[in-house]
């Protein structure tokens, strides 16, 4: 996966995108950000990193990701907010896996400095 884009959408090899965020190097610095790298977390079945992104009042104790989902694509559709000037955000968007798509308005806050996934809307 070195020479090829990340599997988020954008151009720059997983490593230096989601990857740096994954491994903790990095902190998504914005609510599109970490909605990306979560994308490539299901992508990788990163369960650990998906948990380490999901607020403390709104996520699972744990998570069984199937290894059968094959994820094929992201497209953000709108955001709103989410930047370092923010504390809140919302990220629309559309991932494609075989066989359909999720269509999900996603809700993010910063806690203690750090972006993390709240909840979201199914959208039709």
């Amino acid at each position: 996966m070195s020479t090829r884009s990340c599997p988020c959408g954008l151009p720059e090899p997983y490593e230096r995108c989601c990857g740096r965020y994954h491994s903790g190097a990095a902190a998504a610095p914005t609510a599109e950000a970490l909605m990306r790298s979560r994308y490539c977390a299901f992508v990788q079945q990163d369960a650990a990193y998906l948990l380490r992104t999901w607020h403390p009042r709104t996520r699972p104790a744990s998570l069984d990701l199937d290894g059968r989902m094959r994820w094929t694509g992201l497209e953000i559709l709108d955001t709103t907010d989410g930047s370092a000037f923010h504390s809140v955000g919302t990220v629309t968007f559309r991932a494609s896996y075989r066989g359909g798509s999720l269509h999900e308005r996603s809700r993010f806050e910063r806690v203690d400095g750090a972006w993390v996934y709240v909840d979201g809307d199914f959208l039709e």
